[in-house]
């Protein structure tokens, strides 16, 4: 009885330990250090530089200053989404995980 529960339980860790994603940043360039210092350091410069584009008056910029400035914002999100260690699970798998749960206890 002990090891038809031992099996169950090491089933349902190596079912989740496969079917639960962990994402990436897809950009090639955005490389994670794991180094929590530069990450706040860089993190502090996004938001700094980010705030500083919110400030701006940019009724008096020519559209392709507009664009430049899109782009840029659009790239520091990228870096930005680079930091984030985090693991998401979709809905789908939290019920999926909820339904094995109930059959095997």
């Amino acid at each position: 009885m002990r090891l038809k529960n031992f099996l169950k339980i090491l089933s349902l860790a190596i079912f989740m330990a496969v079917s639960i994603p962990v994402t990436y940043a897809s950009n090639a360039s955005v490389t994670a250090t794991g180094d929590p210092v530069k990450d706040a350091k860089t993190f502090a410069e996004i938001s700094q530089r980010v705030t500083e584009i919110q400030n701006m008056d940019k009724s008096n910029l020519t559209s392709a200053e507009k664009k430049s400035l899109r782009m840029e914002l659009m790239d520091m999100k990228k870096k930005a989404g680079g930091l984030d260690k985090r693991v998401y699970l979709s809905v789908g798998a939290i019920i999926i995980i909820i339904l094995l749960l109930i059959l095997i206890l």
